[in-house]
């Protein structure tokens, strides 16, 4: 038996490869199944069975194009209803491959369909849980997503996420390993761990909602308090995920398309211009216009928090060489109406370029203009931990909703935690009209070692 976790950590999001015998099972695997066929082909295994743990909103699943090029059944638990041949798993139903088995066990409560698969190995012993969203590393899944389809508050969902843990998780021995779909990074919880995986006992002693002072009504209050609203681009990626999709192959082709200057030109009227580079070389010079959103950070949830409309075409500015990895990584969050990229890159643009400013930390704390505003764009939870005194907070998050609460009679000085979040908040009010705009180099990590006074608040939000 082998078990291999397949983790991106753009989208902090585990896949899983598991083989055991002469056949293999997929658990939640990306878009891209080239990596899964490859290890099956290398390994010399047949794909049994695709395993969903749930309808997943933060990222389209690769299920469709797995299933097809390999005939293997796609597998969601009871109470999911896609829109295409699935096996339906019964609670309880043992699923064997190789000399190993799988349990469903339905878990509900992150969203109705959500379920957990127990990989019991060759010996009959209950060896590792494949948990999805309802536990993670350091947290479980937030209750809040499936409202709507669920008909339930998620005060209800809640409810029902402390049943499951306690009557079909905490159960199992100590020695399980969890393996769960995401962890720190992902909107799908609160306050997940770096971690990847861990022992059940483990989690046991140290995850918060796993402890066993823990009433219901003190599991419900716990787990909703501080949530923050989920990115727009949730509720379409679940629609892609039960409906159906084009193929990657398709969305490739559709994206990779080498566009000359005046092919490019010709799109700007309709396309948004996204530009990957890095934020240093976006300062320096880009297109008037272009958002900017690096390949170098977490690239597709914010593309997905920050551009609205999951349909919306988009043509690219990416570092040479990029242009694939660009239009892959734009697939795996449903962002499939890419128009192509400008040859050549920002070199072929003969035109003017726009800039931003930017400055250090110690021109900060020798004080800033009276024209000028400084303005934190980090999260809540970041902010609420330390900030400076006096500097507002704007999340990222946030900026299309807040957009009226950028004065635009003062120059902004943008900071988040590094400056690669500050950049993206610059380029948006840049494409909005504001001038004047700068960012600071290196952020937060930068002025926190500078002598201007700072701001801690002793019980900051768990959500960060």
């Amino acid at each position: 038996m082998k078990i291999e976790q397949i983790y991106t950590g753009c989208l902090a999001q585990g896949a899983y490869y598991v083989t055991s015998g002469s056949e293999a099972i997929i658990i939640d695997p990306l878009r891209e199944i080239t990596p899964y066929m490859s290890r099956a082909e290398a390994d010399g295994v047949t794909i049994k069975y695709i395993l969903e743990t749930h309808f997943h909103a933060d990222f389209v699943s690769g299920h469709l194009d797995l299933a097809k090029a390999t005939g293997a059944p796609i597998v969601f638990g009871p109470m999911a209803d896609p829109q295409f041949a699935f096996h339906s798993a019964k609670d309880g139903e043992v699923l064997p491959f190789g000399d190993c088995s799988v349990r469903v066990l339905h878990t509900p409560g992150h969203t109705m369909e959500s379920t957990c698969y127990l990989l019991i190995d060759e010996n009959g012993s209950e060896h590792a849980l494949f948990s999805g969203d309802t536990l993670f590393i350091g947290d479980v899944g937030r209750p809040d997503l499936a409202q709507k389809s669920a008909a339930m508050t998620q005060e209800e969902l809640a409810g029902l996420l402390y049943d499951s843990l306690r009557s079909k998780i905490m159960t199992l021995p100590d020695s399980v390993t969890v393996y769960p779909a995401h962890g720190a990074g992902s909107a799908c919880g609160k306050n997940m761990s770096k971690e990847t995986f861990d022992t059940l006992g483990n989690q046991k002693m140290v995850n918060y909602a796993l402890r066993s002072d823990m009433d219901r009504s003190d599991f419900i209050k716990e787990l909703t308090n501080g949530l923050l609203p989920p990115p727009s681009y949730f509720g379409m990626n679940v629609a892609m995920n039960k409906k159906g999709y084009d193929s990657i192959q398709v969305v490739m082709a559709r994206g990779l398309k080498a566009l000359s200057r005046d092919q490019f030109t010709s799109l700007m009227p309709e396309a948004l211009i996204l530009d990957t580079r890095p934020a240093t070389e976006f300062a320096q010079g880009f297109i008037s216009g272009s958002i900017f959103i690096g390949l170098e950070g977490q690239f597709a949830p914010w593309v997905g928090a920050l551009i609205p409309d999951i349909k919306q075409e988009i043509i690219l500015v990416t570092p040479d060489g990029k242009e694939e990895e660009t239009v892959r990584r734009l697939a795996r969050v449903g962002y499939d109406n890419v128009r192509g990229y400008l040859d050549g890159g920002i070199h072929a643009w003969n035109d003017a370029l726009d800039s931003i400013g930017r400055v250090e930390a110690s021109e900060v704390e020798q004080g800033l203009t009276a024209n000028e505003l400084l303005i934190d764009v980090r999260k809540p939870g970041e902010y609420e931990s330390e900030h400076l005194a006096d500097v507002p907070s704007i999340p990222l998050d946030f900026i299309n909703e807040r957009m009226a609460e950028f004065p635009k009679d003062k120059e902004l000085v943008l900071l988040c935690g590094g400056g690669y979040r500050s950049m993206i908040a610059a380029s948006i009010l840049k494409a909005r009209g504001f001038e004047g705009i700068k960012d600071v180099i290196g952020g937060y990590a930068a002025l926190a070692k500078t002598n201007l006074p700072k701001v801690t608040v002793a019980c900051a939000s768990t959500q960060s």
